[in-house]
């Protein structure tokens, strides 16, 4: 399954040579400053009130964030967090990646009740699944489907964590 991504074509240099023809400087300077205030917030809820009241994103009740988790500084709006999810340490979320000859935008939805472990890079364009679980230092490539335990580079299926007691992880 691919993922969900609208591809911008450039003409001339590579896509990063055209940074400010595709996002505003000034939106990436003031989403910059609140992720990096963030990235070192001790508390959730002012966390999470920073992601929601100044990049737009979507963040559900209860979701914490951990330390020095990188959320996508140009397009932060595009990433939806479910409630009562937890985002491991130092992970980096991308809603855009600028390639040669283009550059590609995707909405990033992470469900309820998810896991994600510690170093994760979720690629733009995917979808994580309710009740799954991501471990540590993946590479988040396509869809996660929902109650499905993840991990490794490249990402694979570990097992269904819906037939699974948690204890038994």
């Amino acid at each position: 399954m691919s993922r969900k991504t609208e591809r911008f074509p450039v003409e001339t240099a590579n896509s990063l040579w055209h940074i400010y023809k595709t996002v505003p400087f000034w939106k990436v300077m003031k989403n910059f400053i609140i992720i990096q205030l963030a990235r070192y917030t001790p508390w959730p809820r002012l966390k999470n009130w920073l992601y929601r009241t100044f990049l737009k994103m979507k963040v559900g009740e209860e979701t914490a964030v951990a330390l020095m988790v990188m959320m996508d500084i140009m397009f932060p709006e595009k990433i939806s967090i479910g409630r009562n999810t937890i985002i491991g340490y130092n992970t980096t979320i991308l809603a855009h990646e600028y390639l040669i000859k283009e550059y590609r935008l995707g909405d990033v939805v992470i469900g309820d009740e998810v896991m994600i472990g510690a170093n994760t890079t979720i690629l733009p364009g995917v979808t994580i699944g309710s009740g799954a679980i991501v471990s540590a230092g993946t590479l988040v490539h396509k869809d996660v489907a929902p109650g499905t335990f993840v991990g490794g580079n490249p990402m694979r299926v570990i097992r269904s964590v819906t037939s699974q007691p948690e204890e038994e992880w």
